[in-house]
């Protein structure tokens, strides 16, 4: 199933599941003046075209035209694309180009294609379109927010047509040095070359109808600034931008905008991201039913141990009306892409129906990004990733959940609770979310933590140069547009044109796996840890779902890095032992009131001699709370213990009585 706003709540009685974007010498020698380097090759401002620095002379270019710091346009520039074009293809948003030019007509088409809100989450019956735009006719520009419509202003400002402005890179950056100029004099502010006089444009640029968006969005620029970045974009070109530690805007600029403050009480959001209040409705309907979520008392009696990691398959506006639809599902945070505005919908008291898998609902806090699973270049913005980099650390250090994989699941990586529901889970936010760097916004980056005989990998592949082939996109069978991936390949020999490894809970009739983009059965994803079960020449085993899968792993272009760590193997005597999708209580500890729940195993084998990295150590628990009041609800919680382990693209638990647990490199 492609994408989220999902769930199933799988308590008795009740399942709720959606089965359901100047002159070339005069500007290279402003370039030590306004912050950035030239690129190798190019400190003349010239070169042949096709060569990897013309991308860094059409930002100096623009800058001096439009009379822009080069350090400001290059420092939104990244914010936006982290100045990637994407070959022309347009973001979530219709945004295009190295500055996100955005047109919200290809916006609103994508969402009318998509049909948001698909199927009830009952699973009744078929749901039509939620989304008020795929029911209705597309508003006129003046009615759509900045945000969504700066490619035709810069068309107005520029004389270049729309067209060029999204395919090619220098026209789109001059199309966005236009526009914060134009920003600049809209606020009576000076063309100044100190970059430090532009805090307010870049608030502007931001498209935010609101201060604390804004201000968010303009800070993140003036810290890129701050610290510097140099990357190769994904069109090969190297593009520099020279720190200013010491750089300080003038952020008094943002009182001169005009925007209006938006109301923030409630939220549980860190002060340095834009959040709002938009609560999902806990309301009664119907029959002895109610939505969209239950309320709790977390942290005080469970913990909350996950965050998990969605995208939403569908636009923000058609989003927010979902989640405020009692009969439909719920989650707790909403990231829009254009600059990474929150917001909160679920207190982290309560438990929201995100994930399809109760046990996981119950001990973990939900966050939809604004995305599409299956567009590779409907590309997620770097305003987008570092406001959700902030706010999960802000939710790790409030309820001390460590920041590793194990913890900070993707929905894909959530296991099926029984085995009947293991083909139906999700498989968000996929491999086109860029985990590597989004660790490093973490401050956890994915880094060797022993050498060749530490017995673990960590799954870490240059993202950009990973182009994994990926079939399923637009049609099934038809090869997905190349593009960067987070994940590497298995297979069940050191061979490329060996079978993929299979799934036996995915297809329980050992049917094949294929390369759809939704298919997890034969991936491993970053971040994620396995314990090794071979090497040979540029390939490494490691053992997943039961046998040992092989990757590509050359010593030249290393797909993964060497840890080490805790792994669970069967007790002595033991050849096999369950593995679960949920860790619930022993029979024992269900109080009177409360029915037992079944602690049914998946169709999986930790067999003897594989090992299992540890993930964490949790006892059994279990949240019963299937009525609108709440004085019958109960947190349960046995004495049995589980180790949660990676066990194949998802994670999964074993009992504690049933394995030994040992350090990886024995």
């Amino acid at each position: 199933m492609r994408g989220s706003v999902t769930d199933s709540r799988a308590t008795p009685g009740r399942t709720r599941a959606r089965t359901a974007a100047g002159a070339v010498a005069c500007a290279a020698l402003l370039l030590p003046l306004l912050g950035a380097a030239p690129s190798a090759g190019a400190a003349d401002g010239t070169g042949a075209p096709g060569d990897s620095g013309r991308l860094q002379r059409a930002f100096a270019s623009a800058a001096a035209e439009y009379h822009v710091p080069l350090s400001v346009l290059l420092g939104v520039s990244y914010l936006q694309s982290r100045w990637d074009a994407h070959a022309g293809a347009p973001s979530v948003t219709g945004g295009y180009g190295p500055m996100h030019l955005t047109n919200a007509h290809t916006a609103l088409a994508r969402a009318e294609h998509h049909g948001e809100g698909t199927e009830d989450p009952r699973g009744d019956s078929a749901r039509p379109a939620l989304h008020p735009v795929a029911r209705t006719a597309v508003p006129a520009d003046s009615a759509l927010p900045d945000r969504l419509k700066t490619l035709p202003r810069a068309a107005g400002l520029t004389g270049i047509p729309a067209e060029r402005l999204r395919d090619d890179a220098a026209a789109n950056i001059a199309g966005g040095a236009a526009l914060l100029a134009a920003a600049q004099k809209r606020l009576g502010e000076p063309l100044s070359a100190d970059p430090a006089d532009w805090y307010g444009a870049v608030a502007r640029f931001s498209g935010a109808d609101d201060s604390a968006t804004a201000s968010a969005y303009a800070n993140d620029v003036y810290d890129v600034i701050r610290s510097g970045e140099r990357r190769t974009t994904d069109a090969g070109q190297r593009v520099v931008l020279a720190a200013r530690p010491r750089l300080a805007p003038d952020t008094a600029q943002l009182a001169r905008t005009g925007l209006a403050r938006l109301p923030s009480a409630g939220t549980e959001c860190p002060a340095s991201v834009s959040c709002e209040w938009v609560p999902a409705p806990y309301q009664q309907f119907g029959t002895d039913d109610y939505g969209n979520h239950d309320l709790g008392d977390r942290p005080g009696s469970q913990r909350v141990r996950y965050i998990v990691i969605h995208d939403t398959e569908g636009r923000w506006d058609g989003v927010l009306n979902l989640v405020q639809d009692p009969t439909y599902v719920s989650w707790n945070y909403t990231l829009r892409s254009t600059d990474g505005h929150i917001a909160q919908h679920v207190k982290g008291a309560d438990v929201a129906w995100h994930a399809g898998n109760w046990y996981v609902n119950a001990a973990s806090v939900g966050l939809e990004h604004e995305g599409f699973l299956a567009e590779p270049d409907a590309w997620y913005t770097e305003a987008m990733y570092r406001s959700s980099a902030r706010l999960v650390k802000y939710l790790a250090r409030k309820y001390g959940i460590p920041l590793d994989r194990q913890h900070i699941l993707g929905h894909d990586t959530v296991p099926g609770p029984t085995s009947g529901t293991i083909p139906g889970m999700h498989t968000d936010p996929g491999p086109y979310w860029d985990w590597r760097h989004y660790f490093e916004l973490l401050g956890r980056p994915f880094e060797p933590t022993a050498g060749r005989n530490g017995g673990l990998v960590t799954i870490r592949p240059d993202y950009a140069a990973n182009q994994v082939e990926y079939t399923g996109c637009t049609t099934a069978g038809e090869a997905c547009a190349a593009h960067g991936s987070n994940e590497v390949r298995l297979y069940t020999r050191p061979d490329t044109s060996a079978p993929l490894v299979k799934d036996t809970g995915l297809r329980p009739d050992g049917g094949d796996s294929t390369t759809d983009v939704n298919d997890v059965a034969s991936r491993a994803e970053t971040g994620q840890q396995y314990a090794v079960a071979g090497r040979q020449g540029d390939w490494t085993a490691i053992w997943y779902l039961g046998q040992k899968a092989w990757f590509r792993n050359p010593a030249a272009r290393p797909t993964a890095v060497n840890a080490a760590g805790l792994v669970v193997t069967p007790k002595a005597g033991a050849d096999s032992v369950p593995v679960y999708g949920r860790a619930y209580p022993e029979k024992e500890a269900y109080p009177a009131g409360v029915p037992v729940q079944s602690v049914s195993p998946l169709p999986y084998k930790l067999l003897a001699g594989q090992k299992y990295v540890v993930g964490d150590a949790v006892p059994g628990e279990y949240f019963y709370s299937v009525t609108f009041t709440t004085d019958s609800h109960r947190v349960v919680v046995g004495k049995d213990l589980y180790y949660e382990i990676q066990y194949g693209h998802r994670v999964a638990f074993v009992r504690a009585a049933d394995v030994r647990v040992q350090p990886s490199g024995l």
